[in-house]
């Protein structure tokens, strides 16, 4: 899987003056668009878009240096249509402008080519088990919120003690079928994955009851799961099983993430700083 990805990291950089092509990449990676931006985001630590936007601003700084060619010239073959566009763009990443830059020599920040290996080191094991599961609904309370990597989520936790002792009762009393108990349940992610961008929260249970008035539920179909049970401190470890999630486990395993929800079950100890949890994921068979 690594290889492959490496090829499309080849790809992107003979590309870089041609538009993003997210679904070319796949079929190099051989694997869904879906989980190609997953992975990429969980190795690199920042979106897709984002790491080629620096790596067209980093070589087109290193022309706008060179002085080969008119500003107007790169502007448009790194695909911005203007060169105010273009001069605000650079600014961002570079923190001149591509006039100021030429005119003075500033020196600029580069982005540096990516390439990607896994790092086997032995000393823990992911447990886990893939589950074949009926069409079922999420039935709480629903919020939408930012993305957080790291750390507690202020806007989740603000909307969980939101919600009253007797609405969380009932939801409670709602669900019959695992993951058993109240869950987070994450839907309707950004494909970037980017910090700050919004996301559909929903606090309740699985189930396969009908839905009260006054609830919220989003209704998924069936499908294949990977199961990851995980102890440790919280909320730290579990966002980082996340990402091991992805950097691990997916490239070696004959799995691929599908579109779907990501359900979390957490048990939290008397203290609330350890959680004994289940992550949820979609994934399907890979072809490859």
């Amino acid at each position: 899987m690594l290889e492959r990805l490496n090829q499309a990291m080849e790809h992107i950089e003979s590309h870089l003056d041609q538009p993003l092509d997210v679904a070319g990449l796949a079929r190099i990676a051989t694997t869904s668009e879906y989980h190609f931006r997953r992975m990429f985001s969980a190795l690199a630590g920042l979106p897709l878009s984002e790491y080629v936007r620096r790596r067209r601003l980093t070589v087109a700084g290193a022309e706008v240096l060179a002085g080969e060619r008119t500003l107007l010239d790169i502007a448009t073959r790194y695909g911005y249509g203007s060169g105010e566009a273009f001069a605000r763009a650079f600014r961002a990443v570079h923190g001149v402008g591509p006039g100021e830059a030429r005119r003075t020599g500033a020196a600029l920040r580069s982005q540096q080519r990516m390439s990607f290996r896994l790092i086997v080191e032995g000393t823990s094991s992911m447990r886990y088990r893939i589950v074949d599961k009926a069409d079922f609904r999420v039935v709480g309370r629903k919020a939408r919120v930012p993305l957080v990597h790291e750390g507690a989520n202020p806007a989740i936790a603000d909307f969980i003690r939101g919600i009253g002792p007797d609405v969380m009762r009932r939801v409670a009393a709602l669900g019959d079928q695992e993951p058993a108990g109240i869950v987070g349940v994450s839907d309707q992610l950004d494909p970037s994955r980017a910090e700050g961008t919004e996301l559909d929260y929903y606090h309740g249970v699985v189930t396969g009851a009908e839905v009260p008035e006054d609830m919220d539920a989003l209704d998924v179909p069936a499908g294949r799961w990977a199961v990851f049970e995980h102890s440790g401190p919280f909320p730290q470890s579990l966002q980082y099983l996340w990402r091991d999630v992805f950097t691990q486990w997916f490239p070696s395993n004959p799995y691929v993430s599908r579109p779907g929800p990501e359900i979390l079950s957490v048990r939290l100890s008397e203290e609330g700083t350890q959680a004994d949890a289940e992550l949820w994921i979609p994934v399907e068979r890979s072809t490859a």
